[in-house]
């Protein structure tokens, strides 16, 4: 038996005649008095009994006339879901995103959960180099993450360029204006990330070219308890703008750092040469919409 003799059947069982079910399919009678014949022959019994004009189910026939109610239900339902999912209208949004986060992250799913309700979300937090790998294993579609990366394997979308800020205990002394990198190597420092990995290696090396030595004493992931370490005055620290935007409510004072080439540009990145969900490519699209970072990157939808 196939869906649509399925559906015949249970015309069959609701109208009672042969005449009625036919009409209501608007197909010819003697074809539907031949699908019911199969059917029954098929199944090796018989599915109806006459009982003057009208069809009565057998007990054989009620148990079909059920399972096909079932079937054809769910057969729909799930031809909507897989039609709504092609068009991005359902599905699930997988998105992976940088341990120092970004403060217009929430605003855009929420905009994009307005767009597509019926969406559901997957986000996971973790360091960048973590993220493309996840996204290479395809754990996850999207990822938010921050340079420095080797990013040859994914197509790319730039958000933003923004500078590092030196911060300290909110309690401690003052500093009027900018300060230079020979002050901050006077400082402990808790730093972001892994040595050796993204963020902490772009502040070693922006040391190492003035030839000075900073004085890290605690390397930290969660940017939460680091900027409670640092509101404590238990060290001081150097971390993207995007940090002080995102934690905010810590009792700590941030300074700009004079002459600094440091810059954290985050992007967005998916898997080359890989067919995106429908679900994701209409968040890259909101994105482009929205122009966040002003400058974008490669936007092709591999």
């Amino acid at each position: 038996m196939d869906i649509r003799q399925l559906r015949y059947f249970i015309a069959i069982a609701e109208e009672r005649q042969i005449t009625a079910a036919a009409r209501r399919l608007h197909i010819a009678q003697p074809p539907l008095s031949q699908q019911l014949r199969l059917m029954e022959r098929e199944l090796g019994v018989r599915l109806v009994e006459r009982s003057g004009k009208q069809f009565e189910l057998t007990r054989a026939g009620t148990i079909l006339y059920k399972r096909a109610i079932s079937i054809v239900k769910l057969m729909e339902e799930s031809q909507i879901e897989v039609k709504d999912t092609g068009n991005g209208l359902s599905g699930q949004l997988t998105i992976g995103v940088n341990t120092l986060s970004d403060e217009r992250l929430p605003n855009l799913l929420r905009v994009f959960r307005e767009r597509y309700p019926r969406i559901t979300y997957k986000i996971q937090q973790n360091e960048s180099a973590q993220l493309c790998k996840m996204v290479k294993e395809r754990a996850i579609e999207l990822a938010l993450v921050r340079f420095p990366l080797e990013l040859g394997e994914f197509s790319i979308m730039h958000l933003r360029t923004e500078p590092f800020y030196f911060v300290t205990a909110g309690s401690g002394k003052a500093v009027h204006g900018k300060v230079t990198f020979e002050q901050l190597a006077g400082h402990p420092l808790v730093l972001p990330s892994t040595a050796g990995l993204g963020v902490y290696q772009m502040i070693v090396e922006e040391f190492s070219r003035r030839r000075l030595q900073p004085n890290v004493i605690c390397e930290c992931s969660d940017i939460a308890m680091l900027l409670e370490l640092v509101s404590a005055d238990f060290a001081a620290t150097i971390v993207p703008e995007t940090t002080l935007r995102v934690h905010r409510g810590y009792d700590v004072q941030a300074y700009e750092i004079e002459g600094s080439t440091l810059a954290a540009s985050s992007v967005l990145i998916w898997l080359k040469d890989h067919e995106l969900s429908k679900a994701a490519q209409n968040f890259i699209a909101l994105l482009q919409s929205e122009s966040v970072g002003g400058e974008h990157g490669d936007s092709s939808r591999k």
